[in-house]
Parts: C-alpha cells; structure tokens; sequence
C-alpha cells in the first residue's frame, strides 16, 4: 500500500506530491519552491527518496530540483519534448517574470520517450503523454493504488491554461479525453494545484470539458 503526501510550495502553491512505501521509500514529484523547507520535512519524516519524476518543466513545479537532487543525490525523470527546459529560463517560463529568479539547473538523468511502464526501485506505474498545457506533460497512474498525478492537464472544474509559450489547447482536450477520463471513473487524480477530483467527476461537472 503506498502512502501519498501532498506539500504546496512556492507563490502559486503548486502541489509536490510524495509517494511512499512502507519500507519509507519514496518518489518526489514535482518540488517546485521552498527546496531548504522541504528537504528538511524529507529527512524529519524519514523518507528514503529514489527520484525526482516531473509532470512538466513550468518553472513553479522544478524550483527546487537541484536542491532536492544534491540533498538526497537522486535522478530527474523528465519527457524528452522538454529535455531542455530545465536549462532555459525563456522555456521554463521564470524569464517571463521579473520578480522571480531564473531557473537555470542542470539537465534531467532520465528522458521519457513514450508511454509505458515506469518502474523504479518497487514503485510502478503507467506514464501516460498528456501534451497541451506543455509539449511535455505526462500523467502517472498508479493503477492498484487507484490514483493518478496529472500535473498541470487537467483541474478540479477546469483545465490546464494554454496561453503560454508550447501550450495547445486542441492538444489538451484530447490528452484530457483520451488519457485521463478513459481511466476508472473513481479514480483519484491528484493535480498541480488545488484540490484532488476523479474523471467522473470532471465529466459531469467541468464546463471545459462537458461543452465539447
């Protein structure tokens, strides 16, 4: 049974989720600020990271990617569509914004070339290319455990935002339709912000979605 932990960092409070097993092994997606704080809540709970797995590379969901890398000496997982992301403070989108600092760290240890199995250490899950919101965007379903992280894609009443630079929107409702509500309609699926819904939900409910 894995445990999951959510932590929202940073200004715009974008949700590090922390997926655990009782050996207090664990996966970090997505440390996008407060990398000092955060690292220090790892090791107070006695955590045993094995990597670091992004969703996108948006600078509000890697922030904090080199910090929590040194600190526990751990790979980035990222899809090759954004392999140079991390590098690039105009891709990462943290030029865009003057008071905030640029985002320029070292490249990703593992590319994600297509969808499949992800297996490291005993955690497993399906990788699902859910482009739109980011040419890179990748959704994580744990399939026995029933839940699944969909970073920026998909909201709880709404979707991911498209006006940014790479962002697709045509692209984005059909990884929205094609990959994340054709999972179990209870599914609980956790996103880079706010709070938790499951494809049933955003199917009777989400006006982005039900209009179309």
């Amino acid at each position: 049974m894995l445990n999951i932990r959510t932590f929202p960092l940073g200004p715009l409070q974008t949700n590090c989720y922390v997926v655990s097993n009782k050996e207090k092994q664990c996966l970090i997606f997505d440390p996008g600020e407060q990398g000092e704080m955060f690292v220090k809540e790892i090791r107070k709970l006695r955590l045993k990271p094995l990597a670091i797995v992004l969703t996108h590379a948006h600078f509000d969901h890697i922030g904090a990617v080199e910090i929590v890398r040194e600190a526990f000496s751990i790979p980035v997982y990222i899809h090759q569509a954004e392999k140079n992301w991390l590098m690039d403070a105009s891709k990462n989108g943290s030029a865009r914004y003057r008071e905030l600092p640029l985002i320029e760290i070292k490249p990703a240890d593992v590319l994600i070339e297509q969808d499949g199995l992800l297996e490291i250490g005993s955690f497993s899950c399906q990788m699902f290319h859910t482009p739109g919101h980011s040419p890179g965007s990748i959704t994580y379903w744990f399939k026995e455990e029933g839940f699944a992280i969909v970073g920026d894609t998909l909201f709880q009443g709404s979707v991911g935002r498209t006006d940014l630079p790479y962002g697709n929107d045509k692209e984005l409702i059909q990884s929205i339709h094609n990959k994340i509500l054709t999972l179990p309609e209870q599914t609980i699926c956790y996103p880079g912000h706010g709070e938790p819904t499951t494809p049933q939900e955003e199917m009777r409910h989400n006006p982005f979605l039900t209009a179309r």
